[in-house]
């Protein structure tokens, strides 16, 4: 039991901050997404105004 609870604390801490880094980055790369997705539009209307 005793071998458990020391796994446990020694793996423990690592990942908890592995899975609050991922949560982090998820929404940054949400946002990266959306970005992407509207660049060619953005760049349509760019194109547009330059004519």
């Amino acid at each position: 039991m005793e071998t458990y609870l020391s796994f446990i604390s020694d793996v423990g801490f690592p990942i908890v901050v592995t899975f609050y880094l991922l949560y982090r980055i998820e929404a940054k790369l949400d946002g990266v997404i959306d970005s992407i997705q509207r660049l060619p539009q953005q760049l349509f209307e760019q194109l547009k105004q330059t004519e």
